[in-house]
């Protein structure tokens, strides 16, 4: 798959994605960039202001990691799409030599104004009533038909949002991957609000194309990037596949036209984690084979595998590096808290069967770091768990290569949640 070549056809190599094996609907493929190959499946880690917390992109690529993503969201308020396109590009600004990819902001503008998670998988019963509540009172974000008017984080100043400003903020940050501005809602919106929602986001999608196109003829010295179309939907089987069939069409149309299409698509919006599955599956079943997939916002083990059998290809998640900076750290037999006073006097490595940078320091020094409130704990913790998810993708991988996906699966998940997904007290 190639996105049109009739546009720019004399630039940079375009992006394009190969499948290589798969089982069932999980498959392994390659996603070409003109900054790299993306082996798939693959974790993306999220380097949100242009920087993954509390890590180096040496670091970040010690883990394995191929790719990096970063949120317009932020770039717009600090420093800016100008600057970064001045720098040449959010790689070049952060000293990351590989792929990259940026969301659309709809997801920042729309969670941190009146949303409740930062993950896409969760649970209503996690949901509180004065969430809710407060989702009636003063919002940081309005929308309408034409876009979403927002107050900054940083500082509450006034701020709008439409799709052809997402796409304009976007080619000046320069990523190889972006993302159609959509709308997020949230699983306490109406059936009703839902499709109103979904019908927005098809109208938005259209306008994110044409304004791609547009950009990517005017900004002749830039390499080309890949616009991906976002699903939306919520928890409605007939929504969700609407939603798909309609960005796979408008796609298909602008391609007939000899314009850009979308590269790509994300699943998008909040749903419960008991469906996380099925509804990647509808999706799934709608959209073509020869482009990949990003799934946004998960990255537990169990999601991963449930995510990668359903046909996602690439994720992303916050999770990793958050849990860390807490001292929360993953292991073949589930997670650890590090700042549990077990750990005192133990002298392993966080998991004495998986090699790294990390496995040279001891839980009774990170424990000590933590207690003390030293930064190094919250590195050493994240290196380690971006390198447990990474690299546990990259196994399904190669596992899907050679035949024996399942098998895999049945293997890790039974030891990683033997005790509930928490490493026994002898770990």
């Amino acid at each position: 798959m190639t996105e049109s070549p009739t546009v720019a056809g004399s630039r940079a190599t375009d992006t394009s994605f190969d499948v290589i094996n798969s089982a069932g609907k999980a498959r392994a493929g390659v996603i070409h960039t003109p900054h790299g190959d993306i082996p798939t499946p693959a974790f993306i880690p999220v380097a949100t202001k242009a920087t993954v917390k509390m890590l180096t992109p040496e670091q970040i690529r010690a883990t394995g990691a191929q790719a990096i993503l970063s949120n317009a969201y932020h770039l717009y308020l600090q420093p800016g799409p100008d600057l970064i396109d001045e720098a040449g590009g959010v790689a070049a600004f952060e000293n990351w030599h590989g792929p990259t990819y940026t969301d659309s902001g709809g997801f920042q503008v729309m969670s941190l104004g009146v949303g409740f998670k930062k993950v896409l998988a969760m649970d209503t019963k996690d949901i509180k009533p004065e969430d809710v509540k407060a989702r009636h009172k003063e919002r940081y974000a309005h929308v309408d038909d034409d876009g979403v008017n927002f107050r900054s984080v940083i500082n509450g100043s006034k701020h709008r949002f439409t799709p052809e400003k997402s796409m304009q903020i976007q080619h000046g940050l320069g990523a190889d991957i972006m993302f159609a501005f959509d709308e997020l809602t949230t699983l306490m919106d109406s059936r009703e609000y839902q499709e109103e929602s979904v019908e927005r986001t098809r109208r938005w999608a259209q306008r994110c194309l044409e304004e791609h196109n547009r950009l990517t003829e005017a900004r002749v010295g830039k390499p080309l990037q890949s616009l991906w179309g976002v699903v939306q939907g919520a928890q409605y089987e007939d929504l969700r596949r609407h939603a798909a069939q309609s960005l796979v069409d408008m796609s298909d149309q602008f391609e007939a036209e000899g314009r850009r299409g979308f590269g790509g698509f994300g699943i998008g919006g909040a749903l419960e984690k008991s469906a996380l599955g099925t509804i990647v599956g509808w999706v799934t079943d709608v959209l073509p084979e020869n482009k990949p997939r990003h799934l946004l916002g998960i990255s537990e083990p169990d999601d991963l595998f449930t995510a990668i059998e359903a046909g996602a290809d690439t994720f992303d998640c916050v999770s990793p590096t958050r849990l860390g900076r807490r001292g929360g750290v993953y292991t073949l037999d589930g997670r650890l808290s590090l700042k549990t006073a077990r750990f005192t006097r133990d002298f392993r490595p966080i998991d004495n069967e998986l090699e790294g940078y990390v496995s040279q320091y001891s839980r009774a020094y990170i424990h000590h770091l933590l207690k003390a409130k030293e930064f190094l704990a919250g590195t050493l913790c994240s290196i380690h768990n971006i390198q447990f998810i990474v690299s546990l993708v990259h196994n399904a991988r190669q596992a899907l290569i050679e035949d024996r996906f399942h098998e895999f699966r049945d293997e890790f998940l039974g030891r990683y949640y033997a005790n509930g997904g928490r490493a026994p007290e002898w770990k």
